[in-house]
């Protein structure tokens, strides 16, 4: 090839590669989208850890909900009071009072409280216990089948299967709720950080048949409501509900309670 041959094609090339360049400059000026610098700020105030714990699609879509006032500052489950605060400076309203909280599971049944009813070495997982016969080996139909499906779902290490049942860690628990989709039994929920007080029980059989299953197990006696200064305990089910909002923490129900269920 010729040295003008060469040369033609540098040109042609270098031409293209720079109509090319200016027909994407043009088009991005059309098709610019505004950066709304305020859901930036309050996206970076946000911990990022897009785990969906405050019902919305990842960090941005809390953001983009917080600046359209659709959500509140304090929507965050895992930035606590600290990410409360900066992003209401950020909106400018006042902060709003952030309780923190963490995961409990309601099941004391581990392997020294609660029967089983035959070897179970399947796939281990709760979710497939389901169609397995009696809805797993432990005796129990309601309580924690300690497979882990919880474990997985979390992001921050904040809960682990000890001696059969899931245990959290308050400390490293961050509220954001995965947890509590992942549990086929619906035991897990979210109570005070302080709470004082919580039933680990969620049979909902009469107290001869929840004693012949688990040595823990709530039987419904009614002793913690009767106890309870406060009236923040009920009984439905055969089983005792504790209104965190009603209880003082007093311990009164733990020390009247005979199967040390709460």
């Amino acid at each position: 090839m010729s040295i003008g041959g060469v040369f033609t094609a540098i040109v042609i090339i270098g031409g293209v590669g720079l109509l090319i360049g200016i027909i994407l400059g043009l088009a991005s000026m059309v098709f610019r989208v505004a950066v709304n610098e305020k859901e930036e700020a309050v996206l970076n105030a946000l911990p990022g850890n897009n785990c969906g714990g405050c019902g919305y699609p990842g960090c941005s879509g809390l953001a983009a909900a917080i600046v359209s006032h659709e959500a509140a500052v304090n929507a965050c489950p895992v930035g606590g009071e600290r990410t409360c605060n900066a992003i209401a400076e950020i909106m400018g309203v006042e902060a709003l009072t952030t309780v923190r909280q963490t995961a409990f599971v309601a099941c004391r049944g581990d392997h020294a409280a609660a029967g089983v009813d035959y070897e179970y070495t399947g796939v281990m997982d709760c979710r497939v216990q389901r169609f397995v016969p009696g809805g797993g080996a432990k005796s129990c139909q309601y309580g924690c089948l300690g497979y882990g499906n919880c474990v997985k779902s979390c992001q921050f290490d904040a809960i682990h299967v000890q001696n059969g049942i899931a245990a959290v860690d308050k400390d490293k628990c961050k509220a954001c709720g995965m947890c509590i989709g992942a549990c086929p039994k619906n035991l897990i929920s979210l109570i005070p950080y302080a709470a004082e007080c919580a039933v680990g029980c969620r049979s909902q059989d009469k107290g001869p048949a929840t004693s012949k299953v688990c040595t823990v197990g709530c039987i419904g006696c009614g002793l913690c409501k009767k106890n309870c200064p406060a009236q923040a305990i009920t009984v439905t089910d055969f089983c005792a509900v504790i209104d965190q909002e009603k209880c003082t923490g007093c311990g009164l129900c733990k020390e009247k309670c005979p199967k040390k269920s709460i």
